[in-house]
């Protein structure tokens, strides 16, 4: 029965492993690969409750479509704002 629990530990963690280079191969950035032209969101719900951290997006330029990692894009606010915000 050890034999059957270090088997299947290794499978997973195999599987494990796999996932991580495939999610550190997907691009990052909110731009075309091919023609760094912008990319718009594909809104999939399933894809987004089975994989939250991964979005399906398009570019408008070439036509080029498939997986990015989603990224956190923080909007610069201005010293007014933050000041306002502080106080």
């Amino acid at each position: 029965m050890l034999i059957v629990v270090v088997l299947f530990a290794t499978v997973l963690l195999r599987f494990a492993i796999v996932l991580a280079a495939v999610y550190l191969m997907l691009p990052a950035t909110r731009v075309c690969p091919h023609c760094a032209g912008d990319l718009t969101l594909i809104q999939h719900p399933v894809l987004r409750r089975l994989i939250p951290r991964v979005e399906h997006r398009w570019c408008l330029g070439c036509g080029w479509n498939g997986l990015v990692r989603r990224t956190l894009r923080r909007v610069p606010q201005s010293r007014v704002i933050s000041r306002a915000a502080r106080s």
